[in-house]
């Protein structure tokens, strides 16, 4: 009997995608395909952020979204960006994980060296 592949978690967060024209659905859709579970943490903004990612979510099982609310007080140093990270992983199952920010895509030649190293 052969082992159980691990699980893989892909994760991310946003906030105001839409209004900083960060290519948020198509880092989401580079994602998928490497993917067991797709966490999505979208922070309250203003704009339709939320919205684009379930929708996207709607047709994309893998997909799981969180919403927070960000504490402006923690945007010295980037402590909110890892605040968010951290609440990002915290929902992931999987043994493993791949983390990519907004405004990250991956490209599709790349997948078998990405699949042969979490091998």
């Amino acid at each position: 009997m052969s082992p159980k592949p691990p699980m893989i978690s892909g994760f991310t967060f946003v906030r105001n995608g839409v209004k900083f024209d960060y290519p948020f659905r198509e880092s989401l859709l580079s994602l998928l395909p490497l993917v067991d579970e797709l966490v999505v943490v979208v922070g309250k903004g203003e704009d339709a952020t939320l919205e684009q990612v379930r929708e996207l979510g709607a047709t994309q099982p893998k997909i799981r979204i969180f919403e927070s609310v960000w504490d402006d007080q923690l945007r010295k140093n980037g402590a909110i960006l890892a605040q968010q990270t951290d609440l990002a992983i915290s929902h992931c199952a999987g043994d493993w994980g791949i983390y990519l920010q907004a405004d990250e895509v991956l490209h599709e030649d790349d997948y078998p060296a990405i699949r042969e190293a979490l091998a």
